[in-house]
């Protein structure tokens, strides 16, 4: 039993000429930034791996690991070093690692994998077009399946507040802005 029983039903009609899409017809931009996000395997190479009882670093014994080493193992990689072990390692063994690793890799850095990821970004930052975005109304898209470090989104607010007209953070549907001149 229905409030309006007996009433004939009505069928709602829809006039498709009155759905509009006013993100699509609006003039923002949306840019994701996972767009730049450079696509390769990440490997770390970890010099905890190469000190004597986890605690020391010997040098001879050190050179002549990396000798022995199958450095085409990171062929094409993005690679970070660092020492996951609590151990004072001389500078100059991580700078010996990557003389190893600077002909084979794709990029090679110094610092842990959010490290590698904020270097990346910013080199990729560093070639972006900004006068793209002159006068324009710009969304800045906040979820991506990539990772992307909060300092590629710092980097990017950077570049493009001088030129863009407003800048926003999420969904075109629910935006928080961030700047407008």
């Amino acid at each position: 039993m229905g409030l309006c029983k007996g009433l004939p039903r009505q069928t709602p009609t829809i006039d498709m000429e009155e759905i509009r899409n006013k993100v699509a017809e609006s003039s923002l931009i949306t840019f994701n930034l996972e767009d730049l996000y450079q696509v390769g395997t990440r490997s770390v190479f970890d010099l905890a791996d190469f000190l004597f009882e986890g605690l020391i670093l010997r040098e001879k014994d050190y050179r002549q690991r990396l000798i022995e080493l199958d450095w085409h193992q990171y062929a094409g990689h993005f690679v970070h070093i660092q020492c996951s072990a609590d151990a004072i390692v001389p500078q100059w063994a991580f700078m010996l690692a990557a003389t190893y690793l600077e002909p084979v890799a794709k990029r090679v850095v110094m610092g842990n994998s959010e490290t590698l990821e904020t270097v990346l970004y910013q080199e990729a930052l560093a070639t972006l077009d900004v006068e793209q975005f002159r006068d324009e109304r710009v969304i800045v898209k906040g979820c991506s399946k990539y990772p992307v470090p909060t300092s590629a989104y710092v980097e990017f607010v950077s570049r493009l507040r001088p030129v863009v007209k407003s800048l926003m953070y999420g969904e075109a549907c629910s935006t928080v802005p961030l700047f407008k001149r």
